[in-house]
């Protein structure tokens, strides 16, 4: 517990920060006499299963997940049987890999300082910021996961050879450098590309290669939504947070653009998402055009929220709910229009 004592004997307190010795306690007092710090240092709590849970943030792994949905539905359209047990490994190596990511910058945002609980997030989406845990075992956990999803990668190699190998590393080092080192990728303007190109196209086209033995660059076009969709994610909490980058030294897209138009270009984004999955239904899988309509209905009453959602701070919680609702609702539809076309095929 930290306690910062003012000089007209008020008080305000804020999470635990990160100490080189627990137990501690000293004084410092500014140049100008006007405030003393009196901070308070507690044993570490355990980080128990629960909060292992929050750091994987299970609410964004359909950002891995929908990707991984689309390979396998334009797998099983394109050779029409796939191994349901090798898209089952991936799908969990997808939802691990997500974790890491997720644990990572929950890590390294923790260290640095960058969150606090003046932030507009839920308690259960900032586990460091309001449980006295040892932040270095939450870096453990997403090493851990890492680990864990590159155990089960074994598997998918021994099947599909090395490429599917070459593009995990690649999306391992960028886990890595998107949450860490001296300028994370999540602080610049191409964060929203980089995990988008990441975990919405290259996803894809390992599992992709994976299901069928071939390395087909067709299925980065088919992923064009699940990139747009998983930057989507990242621009919506990078908006809402513009004034707090902006003081942490971020520039991010949003930042860059300025609230209005970022607001703006996000807007375009969605609408692109959508055109972008009626175009390559009508070209690639014409027969799933019969789901396009339920998709129109089903998809309706969360755009519309998503689009009035004015993307500032106060709004962020609803804000990240809604687009997470969009990403999971167009990708199962667009997964499913796929599947249709391969179902159709086969009927007629």
């Amino acid at each position: 517990m930290n306690i910062r004592l003012r000089r007209d004997g008020s008080a305000s307190l804020y999470p635990p920060a990160v100490f080189a010795n627990i137990d501690t306690l000293f004084n410092s007092t500014e140049s100008n006499g006007i405030m003393t710090e009196v901070k308070i240092s507690e044993p570490y709590g355990r980080l128990t299963s629960k909060m292992a849970l929050q750091l994987a943030a299970p609410h964004t792994w359909p950002a891995a997940i929908l990707p991984c949905l689309v390979a396998v539905a334009c797998a099983m359209a394109t050779c029409r049987s796939v191994s349901w047990t090798l898209s089952l490994t991936l799908l969990a190596i997808c939802v691990l890999m997500q974790s890491a990511v997720n644990t990572f910058n929950d890590y390294f945002d923790y260290v640095k300082g960058a969150d606090s609980a003046d932030d507009n997030v839920e308690v259960s989406d900032a586990t460091l910021v309001y449980n006295n845990v040892n932040p270095k075992h939450a870096l453990y956990l997403a090493i851990g996961f890492l680990v864990a999803a590159f155990l089960l990668g074994i598997y998918p190699i021994i099947v599909a050879g090395w490429i599917p190998l070459a593009i995990a590393a690649v999306a391992a080092v960028i886990v890595v450098l998107y949450s860490g080192g001296k300028t994370p990728i999540s602080y610049l303007p191409i964060g929203e590309v980089v995990s988008g190109v990441v975990m919405g196209g290259l996803i894809p086209l390992a599992c992709y290669q994976v299901l069928t033995g071939w390395l087909n660059w067709l299925m980065l076009i088919w992923a064009v939504p699940c990139i747009i969709n998983v930057g989507l994610i990242m621009m919506t909490n990078n908006t809402c947070d513009i004034e707090k980058d902006i003081e942490a030294g971020r520039r991010t897209l949003p930042v860059l653009l300025g609230h209005d138009r970022a607001r703006s270009v996000y807007h375009d984004l969605m609408v692109a998402s959508l055109v972008i999955m009626v175009i390559v239904i009508c070209d690639f899988f014409p027969k799933g055009l019969v789901v396009l309509p339920f998709m129109a209905l089903g998809i309706w009453a969360n755009f519309k929220a998503l689009w009035s959602n004015p993307l500032v701070g106060p709004s962020r919680i609803p804000a990240m709910s809604q687009v997470g609702g969009f990403n999971v609702m167009t990708g199962a539809f667009y997964a499913a229009a796929i599947m249709a076309n391969s179902v159709a095929a086969l009927v007629l």
